[in-house]
């Protein structure tokens, strides 16, 4: 059996909470608990939950730009979270990150040029000539023109921002890109153009994306497969083609529902969740889905459910839902 390119068992990430004079911890943030997916090379994963659920938490602990609590991220078989700085340096040649904020992520006292040519500079590659001509062919890729290297990140607009960004994270050909909500600062037709860009770069180099997003809709259009979080945890995995026809947990059937639908003769089958979102320094017992959930009974408030593992690699956290009624996409 092949050797998927990331294997993300267990992840974990605990923010402490301190107060007091003295600054003692007295509580932890449950921002991912115990998260796991498989992502092969050239595939795109996408991450989707509620704001606050721990997605963007989930894409930074597994390049280690934050520090994981506990688990194993497994890289082409290696795992991550055990290597030295100097070998972490090395990989991050494979492992890119697009921000959601083009503005917040570019240093706007560099040049674009600057901007672009900083991870040759960094890991020593190419003379000084050699890298202009990297940029000029990187900026020409994402669409934009090579007369903008001595410009500045104030001087263009969102959705040119977010293509120097996508530049910056290609420059080094790497195999995985984390998609960290990239485009949902961006106008619509805009979104689209950078999806398209995105997905053109994907086939060209076989990249692997992950990306987060809240939006569904955008999420159906660029997966293979698709994972759903809740409060730190991921409820569902499964095929982006089926899990849109057929979502196994409550959550995700509320998640669904709630896309609009362009056609007026049609209306969705709504599920409206009640009640606020749980604290992640205090989650609730048992599945922690239950206080929102019309179906929970009092072993869901009890007891912690299991996550059953399917033969086409999907999966689910609930206990019942082998006894859900059938889900309906669509009503007349």
């Amino acid at each position: 059996m092949t050797e998927p390119l990331l294997r993300v068992e267990g992840l974990t990430k605990h923010f402490p909470v301190k107060g007091g004079v003295f600054l003692r911890t007295h509580g932890h943030v449950h921002a991912a608990d115990n998260v796991s997916f498989v992502l092969n090379a050239g595939e795109t994963l996408g991450l989707v939950g509620e704001s606050g659920c721990g997605k963007s938490t989930v894409g930074k602990t597994l390049l280690r730009l934050t520090e994981p609590t506990r688990g194993a991220v497994f890289f082409e078989g290696r795992d991550i979270a055990q290597l030295d700085g100097k070998s972490m340096r090395a990989l991050r040649r494979d492992l890119q990150i697009v921000f959601q904020d083009p503005y917040e992520s570019l240093n706007m006292r560099h040049t674009i040029g600057r901007i672009i040519e900083e991870p040759f500079v960094i890991h020593r590659l190419g003379s000084t000539e050699e890298r202009r001509r990297w940029v000029d062919e990187l900026l020409n890729r994402v669409g934009l023109d090579p007369s903008a290297v001595n410009r500045f990140p104030h001087e263009f607009s969102g959705g040119q921002r977010q293509r120097i960004g996508i530049a910056r994270a290609i420059a080094l050909r790497p195999k995985l890109i984390v998609c960290d909500e990239a485009v949902s600062a961006l106008d619509v037709s805009i979104q689209s153009q950078v999806i398209n860009l995105l997905l053109d770069l994907q086939r060209e180099m076989n990249l692997a994306l992950i990306f987060i997003a809240h939006d569904l809709t955008v999420v159906k259009h660029v997966s293979d497969q698709i994972a759903v979080m809740y409060l730190g945890e991921v409820v569902e995995t499964q095929a982006a083609m089926s899990i849109y026809e057929t979502p196994r947990h409550p959550y995700t059937r509320a998640l669904i529902s709630s896309i609009p639908i362009a056609d007026p003769t049609l209306k969705r089958q709504r599920t409206i969740l009640t009640g606020e979102v749980p604290s992640p320094i205090d989650p609730p017992s048992g599945c922690r889905f239950h206080p929102r959930c019309v179906h929970a009974t009092d072993r869901c408030s009890a007891e912690k459910p299991g996550v059953r593992k399917f033969d086409d690699g999907s999966t689910v956290a609930c206990h019942h839902f082998e006894s859900l009624p059938p889900f309906k996409a669509v009503e007349n």
